[in-house]
């Protein structure tokens, strides 16, 4: 059995963890941890904070009882507001407290791109163009190109997590471009678990959503390869482990 830790904000999207354990297989467990959320808003005072050390610590003893062999900050727009060196900080702090690999859904979104061997990707983002523009200036300093940006101005998490399959197969389309070899969601507010393959089928590309990278990034972290193409083309390659 293979049981990852998720320290995930509030309450938005996270039913979309149970759906991924689901189709990962009986061997995969997928716990989840709500942190607090402070004040929600996609705003970078607000996101900064939400992503302080102390918040995500105070999860960190509830996974380790739980016997989980790796963590992940299940948030992207807590990580990315530090910039890179700033969410690396993050990531081994957490790392300290947890006493097991960590990473954030930031570093899973280039980890991933990375994997699938891509390096030019567009952003569809819910967030207000200032927090977008931050997730791109941290997907340039892992190494990506990106092609373009789309927000969306909305400024809650609570908001995302109402958005359907509609809503968010617009953004996808609407934030594509043609010289964009995947297309990133970067929001675990919303809801994308059921909706990975009719968006991929769309765009006729990878598409690469917050909750599905975040659990492959547990994986990549516990060693484990894990094919489950409803999850995308993600899943259907074996992941390699980032040193």
């Amino acid at each position: 059995m293979t049981a990852l830790g998720l320290l995930y904000p509030g309450h938005s999207a996270e039913d979309d963890y149970p759906r991924i354990e689901q189709l990962l297989g009986s061997d995969v467990r997928v716990d989840v941890v709500h942190t607090d959320i402070g004040e929600d808003a996609h705003r970078v005072d607000a996101l900064r904070e939400m992503g302080a050390e102390e918040r995500l610590a105070a999860g960190v003893a509830e996974l380790r009882l739980a016997g989980a062999d790796a963590v992940v900050w299940a948030c992207t727009s807590g990580s990315f507001v530090y910039g890179w060196e700033g969410a690396q900080q993050q990531v081994r702090g957490l790392a300290r407290a947890a006493g097991m690999p960590a990473s954030s859904t930031s570093f899973a979104f280039v980890h991933a791109a990375r994997e699938l061997g891509v390096r030019r990707v567009a952003v569809g983002a819910t967030y207000p163009d200032d927090v977008a523009s931050l997730f791109a200036d941290f997907l340039r300093a892992g190494g990506l190109e990106v092609t373009g940006v789309r927000s969306s101005g909305v400024v809650t998490a609570a908001e995302a997590a109402t958005w359907g399959e509609e809503e968010i197969l617009t953004l996808a389309r609407a934030a594509d471009t043609g010289a964009a070899e995947a297309v990133l969601l970067p929001d675990t507010a919303l809801h994308t678990a059921a909706h990975v393959s009719l968006l991929e089928k769309a765009l006729s590309k990878p598409v690469l959503t917050a909750n599905q990278v975040t659990v492959w990034e547990g994986l990549r972290l516990a060693d484990r390869r894990v094919n489950a193409p409803e999850l995308g083309t993600l899943f259907t390659r074996e992941p390699i482990v980032q040193a």
